[in-house]
């Protein structure tokens, strides 16, 4: 099993709803971020991110927590099978200048075309079935208040 290090974002709007991306490769929703690439910190990993995949540029960020142990195996369609080490920034961004009228999404559309839709969402809003099966993990810890760094 390989082992994949990852750094995402955690953007919130001025009345505290997340930034969550729609991803087109399978259609589900999930916090920015992906792969460390040779040579970078978390930090630059996390801000290449937001910036491939949102457009927005990383202003000032905070360490969150990370993510290792069972609950970050994933299988691919492939059948490849990883367990994710994941680290998570709390990030502010530029998001003004991409909001869409509504107030509800940022308008941007990435060079890869990773992205189906950004918007934001209230935490309470967020359907777990809907979230990237790696990351709902962070999202039940965040509807249940944990707050420890460390978590598996």
């Amino acid at each position: 099993m390989q082992i994949v290090v990852t750094g995402g974002a955690i953007i919130r709007d001025c009345i505290g709803r997340i930034l969550l991306q729609q991803r087109s490769d399978y259609g589900d929703w999930g916090l920015p971020g992906g792969g460390m690439n040779p040579g970078e910190t978390i930090q630059e990993t996390m801000i290449r991110e937001v910036i491939e995949e949102t457009g927005l540029t990383v202003t000032d960020c905070e360490f969150y927590a990370v993510y290792s142990g069972p609950r970050m195996e994933y299988s691919y369609p492939d059948g490849n099978k990883v367990v994710f080490v994941m680290f998570l920034f709390n990030a502010w961004t530029d998001y003004n200048q991409y909001l869409s009228e509504d107030g509800d999404a940022i308008r941007y559309q990435d060079d890869l075309c990773e992205s189906l839709k950004l918007q934001f969402w209230d935490i309470n809003d967020i359907s777990l079935d809907q979230i990237n099966k790696v990351q709902r993990p962070v999202f039940e810890d965040m509807l249940k208040g944990n707050t420890n760094i460390l978590r598996s």
